[in-house]
C-alpha cells in the first residue's frame, strides 16, 4: 500500500465519528500568518485541530543560515502530535483550502518519524468539503492524548552540503516545486534572490491537480513525473521549492504515482541562497 492516500469529503463525512481518527486542519498563508488560526476559529471540519505551519510544523528560523520554514525538532513535534490525540495506530485525516500545499507538509513530517500508513489527505481540501455540503463546527476538538513514538529518517533528508555535491550528477532528478516565472528567476516575491539550483528542473506543485482542484489520477501522475525522471531512478530524486513546504506535495504525489519517496531538500530555496558561494541558475534550466 502506497504512503500517500487520499480520502474524498463524503468518505470523511461518514468515518468522522471512528474511534482513534485524527483530522489536522493545516490552513496557513505565506502572506498572512494569522490567516490559518483565523479561518480555523471561524469554522473547521468537526473535531479537526490545528497544525499551524510557522509554529507547529517548523523549526526556528536562524537568520543568514535558514530557509524560511527549517524542520521542527523531532522530540518536539513528537510532543505536538502526540497532543493532538495521535497514537501509532491512528487514522489521520489532513487537509487545508484545497491545494494541499500545507497538509503535504504534514504528511512528510508523519512519514519522517515513520507514521507511514493510515495517513490520508483530503482530496481538494475545504474547497472540496463546502462543495459537497458538509458542514463545519465551532467546537473545540477534545479527545485524549496520544502515544504516537518515532524517530526522524534522516535518509529521506539531503543538506545543502550534500546536494551540492550531487549537482552534475547524471543519475539525479532535481526538481523544484515554484511557479515557473520564480524558477525562471523573472518574478521573486518572497526571498532575497531570484533563480534556481542549477540541474533543476521546474514542476511546480499545482501541476499535480486537476482543474477541479483535485489529484490528477496516478497515471496521469505517473507520466508527469516519467518525463522529468528520463528512465532515472526515482529513488534519486530530490525535491525543493521556496521553504521545504511545497517540496512535500511532489513527494506526496510522486508516491501516488506509484513511485518510492524521493529525498526532500527541506532548506529549499530560501536556504540555498544564505551562501554566496553556492551557483544559481536563471532562465528555463
Amino acid at each position: 500500500m502506497s504512503i500517500a492516500q487520499l480520502i474524498g469529503p463524503e468518505q470523511l463525512a461518514s468515518r468522522q465519528q471512528a474511534p482513534g481518527l485524527v483530522i489536522l486542519d493545516c490552513r496557513f498563508a505565506l502572506e498572512d500568518p494569522d490567516y490559518g488560526p483565523r479561518s480555523y476559529a471561524q469554522g473547521h471540519i468537526e473535531g479537526a485541530h490545528y497544525a499551524d505551519l510557522n509554529r507547529d510544523l517548523s523549526g526556528a528560523v536562524t537568520k543568514g543560515k535558514t530557509g524560511r520554514h527549517p524542520l521542527p525538532d523531532p522530540e518536539a513535534l513528537l510532543q505536538r502530535f502526540q497532543a493532538w490525540g495521535i497514537r501509532n495506530d491512528s487514522d489521520i485525516v489532513l487537509y487545508d483550502d484545497g491545494p494541499g500545499m500545507f497538509a503535504a507538509r504534514a504528511w512528510w513530517l508523519l512519514v519522517w518519524l515513520g507514521k507511514r500508513e493510515g495517513v490520508y489527505m483530503l482530496d481538494g481540501g475545504l474547497k472540496a468539503w463546502h462543495a459537497a455540503g458538509l458542514p463545519l463546527s465551532l467546537d473545540a476538538p477534545g479527545g485524549e492524548t496520544g502515544d504516537f513514538t518515532g524517530e526522524p529518517d534522516m535518509s529521506l533528508v539531503l543538506s545543502a552540503s550534500r546536494l551540492h555535491g550531487r549537482l552534475g550528477r547524471p543519475e539525479m532528478t532535481l526538481i523544484d516545486a515554484r511557479a515557473e516565472a520564480r524558477f525562471r528567476g523573472e518574478v521573486e516575491p518572497i526571498d532575497p534572490v531570484a533563480g534556481h539550483i542549477p540541474g533543476a528542473q521546474c514542476a511546480a506543485f499545482n501541476e499535480n491537480l486537476g482543474a477541479d482542484g483535485r489529484f490528477l489520477a496516478p497515471g496521469q501522475l505517473k507520466q508527469h513525473f516519467a518525463e522529468k525522471l528520463q528512465g532515472r531512478p526515482a529513488q534519486s530524486l530530490v525535491s525543493y521549492c521556496g521553504s521545504g513546504v511545497t517540496a512535500c506535495h511532489n513527494l506526496f504525489a510522486l508516491c501516488l504515482a506509484g513511485y518510492p519517496l524521493g529525498t526532500l531538500y527541506a532548506g529549499s530555496w530560501s536556504e540555498w541562497i544564505t551562501d554566496p558561494t553556492r551557483e544559481i541558475a536563471t532562465g528555463a534550466g
